[in-house]
Order: C-alpha cells, then sequence, then structure tokens
C-alpha cells in the first residue's frame, strides 16, 4: 500500500487549465491569474475540486512555457508570485487543490543554469547539462544534440526542442567510449537533482498542492526497463512525503505501473506509450467512443488490466479527456456522443481529468498555424468561450491582439448558452460529476469488474462497488438501438441514478438493457 498517498484523491475531479487561453484578466489578449481567479465559481459549480496549470514560470515561449528560463517566478505575462499565492489561497476557500506542471528534464536554452554551463570556463553549472566531447560529436542511439552555440566547444543533448536543453541526471548504461557519459549515481550530478527538490519546495510552500510532472520518464538517459529512472525518483522524493503530506504527483509518464512504483500517486493512460487510450477516442471510426460502431473496447480494456496489475494499493490510474498535446475529443463528435463520452470517464477508477473547454465541446482546429511551438497541438489551445459577446467573452482585447483566434462560428458552444439548459452537455458533466462525489463506488478506489467489454455495436458494462454500494455503468454509443442480457446477482429491480435514453430490468438473475440509440446510465443494483 501507499501509505503516503494523499486522502483527497479519492474524491477528486481535476480540470486543465492552459492560463494562456481561459480568461484575459487585465484585456491584454492573453488569460492570466487574475483571470483564473474570476472563474473559479464556475469551475467549482463543474463539480471539479482540483486544478492542473500547464506552466506558467517565465519562458521565452518557444514550447509555450515549457521552456522555462526561471523556475521560481510567474511570467509577467499571467502576473505574478503573489498572485499564484493569492490563487492556492481562493482555491482552497472554494474546496480546489492546485497542481503546478513541474519541468524538471530541460530548461530553456536562455535560462541563466544553460548559458553559465554553455561558457567556456569551467564553473559551477559546467555539469549541469548533457554536453558532448566536441562540437561534431553526436549524443548517440536516441539522443539528439545541436552543436555548441556559445563558448562551449561541444553539442548539447536536447529533451524535445533545439531550445530545450536536457539536465544532466546520468545514464543507466553509460558508454565507456564516451567520457562525457556518467553513471546516474555519479555524485557530480547530485547538485542539480537538489535544485529539482528545491524548486518543488518552493512551491509547494508558497501553497502549491502538487505538481504534474512533464516528461517524467525521461530523467535518466539510456535507461530500458526504466529502473534507474525509477530509482531516480525514489531517492529524489524520498523525505517529501513526510514534509508535505498532502502533496499529490501526477507524472506524465503513460506506464502507471513504472510511475506508481516511482513514489508517483497517479499517472495517466495517454495518447502515446501504448494503444488502448487511443482505440477508444482517437481512431476516428475505429474508436470504440464513435457511432459507426466499428469500434471495440476490447484493446482498451486488455491494456488498462496490464497498467492496473500490480498497482493496486499505490496509487491511481487516471484517464484525461484530452489536454494541451492532442485533438479535442469533440472533434468528429455530436455533443451527444460527447456525453456518453463524459458517461464513461466520470465513472471509471482513478481520478478523471476534464481538459478545460471539453465540457462544453470546445472544437478542435485542424490546420491552425503553429504559436509558440504548438504545431499541430495549436488547433486544441483556443481560447476558452464564455458567452456572447467580444471574442466569446474571453477577453475585451482587439481580435488581433489575442493569444490565439476565437471560434468565429455562430454556432460555437459556450457556457452561457449550456447553463441551466437541461440536458446540455455541460450540466450533464455537472450531474455526471455530482452523483460521482455521492457515491464511494465511483470514485478512485471503488472496485471495477468488466461484465461486457463493448463491441460489434453492443454496449460497454461494467460494475463499481465498495462495500454494499454497486453501481452498474452502461454505453451504447452508437447511433442505432442495442440490447444487451447481462447476469448480475441480485432479487431488487435496478434504480436509475442518472440515465439517458436506457431502460434496465431485472428478469430472475439477468438484467435486461433496452437501448433507443445513442444512450448511457448509470444504476444501483
Amino acid at each position: 500500500m501507499n501509505a503516503h498517498l494523499p486522502a483527497w484523491l479519492e474524491n477528486a475531479i481535476f480540470y486543465q487549465v492552459y492560463p494562456q487561453s481561459y480568461f484575459d484578466g487585465n484585456n491584454d489578449g492573453i488569460g492570466d491569474l487574475p483571470g483564473l481567479i474570476q472563474k473559479l465559481d464556475y469551475i467549482q459549480s463543474l463539480g471539479v475540486n482540483a486544478l492542473w496549470l500547464n506552466p506558467c514560470f517565465v519562458s521565452p515561449f518557444e514550447d509555450a512555457g515549457y521552456d522555462v528560463a526561471d523556475y521560481y517566478r510567474i511570467a509577467p505575462r499571467y502576473g505574478s508570485n503573489a498572485d499564484a499565492a493569492r490563487l492556492f489561497k481562493e482555491a482552497h476557500r472554494r474546496g480546489i487543490k492546485v497542481l503546478m506542471d513541474l519541468v524538471p528534464g530541460h530548461s530553456s536554452w536562455k535560462h541563466p543554469w544553460f548559458q553559465a554551463s554553455a561558457k567556456h570556463e569551467r564553473n559551477r553549472y559546467s555539469d549541469w547539462y548533457l554536453w558532448t566531447n566536441g562540437t561534431w560529436q553526436g549524443g548517440g542511439p536516441g539522443l539528439d544534440t545541436v552543436r555548441g552555440l556559445f563558448g562551449r566547444d561541444a553539442a548539447f543533448v536536447t529533451n524535445f526542442f533545439a531550445s530545450q536543453p536536457a539536465f544532466n541526471f546520468g545514464f543507466a548504461q553509460p558508454d565507456p567510449e564516451q567520457t562525457w557519459q556518467r553513471h546516474w549515481q555519479d555524485p557530480h550530478l547530485k547538485p542539480q537533482k537538489d535544485e529539482i527538490k528545491k524548486i518543488m519546495r518552493f512551491w509547494l510552500g508558497l501553497g502549491a498542492d502538487g505538481f504534474r510532472v512533464d516528461m517524467a520518464h525521461n530523467m535518466v538517459k539510456n535507461d530500458p526497463g526504466k529502473k534507474a529512472t525509477m530509482a531516480w525518483w525514489r531517492g529524489l522524493l524520498k523525505g517529501m512525503e513526510k514534509e508535505f503530506p498532502e502533496a499529490a504527483l501526477v507524472a506524465e509518464w503513460g506506464m502507471p505501473a513504472q510511475a506508481l512504483r516511482s513514489g508517483f500517486d497517479m499517472d495517466f493512460m495517454l495518447h502515446f506509450g501504448t494503444d488502448g487510450y487511443n482505440s477508444l477516442f482517437k481512431w476516428g471510426k475505429q474508436s470504440f467512443f464513435h457511432p459507426s460502431g466499428q469500434g471495440s473496447a476490447k484493446l482498451f480494456w486488455a491494456d488498462y488490466a496490464r497498467q492496473r496489475r500490480g498497482t493496486v494499493g499505490k496509487g491511481h490510474v487516471c484517464l484525461p479527456s484530452g489536454n494541451h498535446d492532442t485533438e479535442r475529443m469533440a472533434w468528429g463528435r455530436t455533443p451527444a456522443d460527447l456525453a456518453v463520452c463524459f458517461a464513461f470517464l466520470l465513472s471509471m477508477p482513478g481520478a478523471p481529468f476534464i481538459y478545460y473547454g471539453d465540457e462544453i465541446g470546445m472544437r478542435f482546429f485542424e490546420g491552425m498555424p503553429s504559436k509558440e511551438g504548438g504545431y499541430g497541438r495549436t488547433g486544441c489551445r483556443t481560447p476558452m468561450q464564455w458567452g456572447p459577446g467580444r471574442n466569446a467573452g474571453f477577453s475585451n482585447a482587439a481580435p488581433s491582439k489575442l493569444y490565439l483566434p476565437v471560434d468565429p462560428s455562430p454556432a460555437a458552444p459556450t457556457v452561457a448558452a449550456q447553463t441551466g439548459k437541461p440536458g446540455s452537455l455541460l450540466e450533464t458533466v455537472r450531474s455526471l460529476a455530482k452523483l460521482r462525489h455521492a457515491s464511494p463506488a465511483l470514485q478512485a478506489s471503488g472496485r471495477i469488474k468488466v461484465l461486457h467489454a463493448g463491441s460489434g455495436k453492443e454496449p460497454l458494462a461494467f460494475l463499481r462497488s465498495r462495500g454494499k454500494q454497486r453501481v452498474l455503468v452502461l454505453l451504447h454509443p452508437y447511433g442505432k438501438p442495442g440490447k444487451l442480457r447481462l447476469k448480475v446477482v441480485g432479487t431488487a429491480q435496478p434504480h436509475a441514478l442518472l440515465a439517458r435514453g436506457m431502460e434496465l430490468k431485472r428478469d430472475g438473475q439477468n438484467l435486461e438493457l433496452s437501448a433507443r440509440g445513442r444512450s448511457w446510465g448509470l444504476f444501483k443494483v
């Protein structure tokens, strides 16, 4: 068991905010922390009780803030450290936890640490980054390098873009012919590792409740099986759980079985690593949650079972509606389709993550010009759509000054149009979140048993339980009617907790489901 798993994660529903696109508090065209504070009441109304903020630190924004130039200061375009402290305070007043986005594997090449590391003269930062022995020397298998553009006669290893030099946390299997490659346990690498812990302490001390950790799997290089990286994290986190017992850590790892054994409390099933998540949402007509009925959930359940195996009691496997790196869930789906998707996401174990705007069905803009290294991802980062009027309520700035354009369609979904409207996607998400909070069986640690995997245009069915409470979840994402007969032991008639377009009746030891086309339901059985 993970004795230090924060208790508040048990009923957490997360909401991911891309700060530059959420709400503009000073009308300069870019979302900011004061603007986010103004929208906390709306976030609370969703049933959300935890936030994840994408990076908001000082940066040249060559990768939208994932290229950090000062880990200890909020970027002026978002506000100040005082605004961050006020955000934490106001969120806590509403019962909302706040996770920041930690980028521990690389910095910006404009960070003063890297600028010092690039100098020809030896200094305290010379070994903080991965440098080869010569300008023309490559990094080796799996390592991209950029020629030294500064005073140092060497090439530096990058983590993603050329503007993101990788910190030197060593190699699990150093190449003996490459003398610049040090073993990950080399004591000379301790200062930069200690700096990561110092950064975490700083923001936790200011009031943050934890971190989502970017590329958490990519710390130690040449590490097949990630055993050294897992040990690296356990070493870094040692003692932190006693110092900050309620702080939560979420990994961007994509392999929960590894991440949760590394000291993380949660990890995602994502669009990379394995195909389970993609088979639900990302394969077009071959996705399970596509009304054509050509997809199957069997691959997802097999992958999910593998990821959960050995992790129960150690932490949570989480599913997001989407994030800043993927097409929006609404791409190719109607609001009715999305309602079935949310019925699934908010009924699964672990903690659900809702990407801002997905709760109203915001569109993905294919082919949008790249912004701050977004490239094909830029279309999922457009401003939140609040209501009618200038810039859909995101900002009073001139449209030409906006961080990204707002959806120009007259039919663009907005919070105002869906608030209080029965059956709208927004109100459906609110109802599902309310039911999850009220039902221990539906929360993070409730047991799950798959009764029907969902394929061949047949509904998906699974049972969530805790103690004596049992909730049957039924999902039929197809446009045509469907039926299903399930053997669920009991004698009581099922009671609909929340359902749309479904009927469920007991016939002895069996339950008979009748779905009028695209529909979903949660039933007490």
